[in-house]
């Protein structure tokens, strides 16, 4: 059997897991014989028993929990990524016969579709297992456990094992993929599996489909004295999976958020201002694809003539403020190329980081009201009115200068921010701020 990469394994723990349960069972299929090394050898055994496999059991897997490659790649490709736990059961071969490799492959239907991590064992996702349960230590981790619990035993399944060769992985970034496990010390390989992978499938996908195959070498018991055997199915097993909804991170978690207001937009007459929420909408939407930001994790709320966003957990701010301005400003050139000083879009654009956690009619904590106060504030509604020709103004508190805009080489550069205090007694607010008009209008 062919393989590409070696998983990493642990120390063996555990033994004998449940068999799948007839809820949780796809099919059950026999294996046809196939190949033998030794066909003339006198009653050798013709029975390969059968294969259970499970319904693959699928989570969706926020854009914040990926490793920082896969963070841009959904944020620059629109994607969405979901775990899935495969699990598969032999059949006891007759005469004591033994299973000497098992090669168990998915091929998905969309090619669009791709495992970009394959895993054969708990410890390769971050489960840790003791004598009695398993323990996520990562987030991805968590959420296989958290979706195994409606599967009995699944998740014990991928606890590495003193009858459990480490196995192969084959297929890494394709849409056709697979493990090997050969059994090198002569006892046998187990009657039952678990394994796990990392998908990722185009933003419009609403159902996994694919086909599963399972192809074993068997060795004959004492009785018989042949070389091994082959058996497999008769053809693939194809299965059908609607995509769960993507599980928004609930807890606090410190977050970017961004605001942004369209001046004058109420002297705009009916036709204008339809018109302007779009752009609006576009514009951000752009923004935010620029800086590499998945639009599926942004949590939106639309106040028409403005829009507030709350950024996914774990981004690297180095890279997305500088990417994000960057691309308002193209955005924004873009929409009022061409229009006349009535219908030109101008914004006030305001950043904040902060706690924050969502509740049951929009986020909790200082810096969802604080972004609002900066983008209200005269401040920046003088430097707006000042720099007739700019497209936007922008304003952030001083911790996002300070660790963030302070040290970048990237524009905005910091020596084009100026000091300010955005100080509004009636709100009881006040914060020291930095405001950036775009080059050739600051002051």
């Amino acid at each position: 059997m062919d393989a590409d990469e070696p998983l990493a394994g642990n120390p063996p723990v555990l033994s004998m897991d449940e068999p799948i349960r007839p809820s949780d069972l796809l099919v059950r299929v026999a294996l046809l014989p196939g190949s033998t090394r030794d066909a003339g050898t006198a009653g050798f055994p013709t029975d390969p028993g059968g294969v259970s496999l499970g319904r693959p059991l699928l989570f969706p897997v926020p854009a914040e929990e990926l490793p920082s490659q896969l963070r841009r790649r959904a944020g620059a490709g629109g994607l969405r990524y979901y775990g899935v736990l495969f699990a598969f059961d032999l059949d006891p071969l007759p005469q004591g016969g033994q299973h000497a490799a098992v090669r168990f492959e998915v091929a998905l239907a969309d090619e669009g579709a791709l495992a970009v991590q394959l895993h054969a064992d708990g410890g390769a996702l971050g489960l840790t297992f003791g004598a009695e349960r398993a323990r996520a230590v990562t987030p991805a981790a968590d959420r296989a456990a958290a979706a195994a619990a409606a599967r009995n035993g699944w998740l014990t399944r991928l606890a590495p094992r003193a009858d459990r060769p480490r196995a192969w992985s084959f297929g890494a970034h394709r849409h056709r993929f697979g493990w090997n496990y050969e059994d090198a010390g002569g006892s046998g390989l187990p009657l039952t599996y678990g394994l796990h992978a990392l998908i990722e499938v185009p933003s419009t996908t609403t159902v996994l489909t694919g086909r599963l195959g399972v192809r074993v070498r068997n060795r004959p018991g004492r009785l018989h004295t042949g070389g091994s055997w082959t058996a497999t199915l008769h053809d693939t097993v194809p299965f059908r999976e609607v995509l769960p909804d993507r599980v928004e991170h609930q807890g606090a978690a410190v977050r970017l958020c961004m605001a942004a207001d369209v001046a004058g937009y109420s002297r705009r007459p009916n036709d204008l201002a339809a018109r302007t929420q779009s752009w609006l909408v576009r514009v951000l939407r752009e923004a935010r694809h620029a800086a590499g930001i998945d639009e599926s994790a942004v949590s939106l709320q639309f106040q028409g003539d403005g829009e507030f966003a709350v950024l996914p957990v774990g981004i690297d701010e180095s890279r997305v403020i500088p990417r994000l301005v960057d691309g308002l400003d193209l955005a924004l050139r873009r929409t009022n190329d061409g229009l006349g000083p009535a219908e030109r879009m101008r914004l006030r654009f305001a950043l904040h980081r902060g706690l924050m956690k969502p509740g049951d009619s929009g986020w909790v904590g200082a810096a969802a009201i604080a972004v609002h106060r900066i983008l209200d504030s005269p401040p920046l509604r003088a430097a707006l009115r000042d720099n007739p020709l700019v497209d936007y103004v922008l304003g952030v508190p001083d911790v996002l200068y300070q660790d963030v805009l302070r040290h970048s080489q990237l524009p905005p550069l910091p020596e084009r921010f100026a000091e300010v205090t955005v100080d509004l007694p009636e709100k009881g607010f006040v914060e020291h701020c930095w405001l950036h008009v775009p080059i050739g209008e600051g002051p």
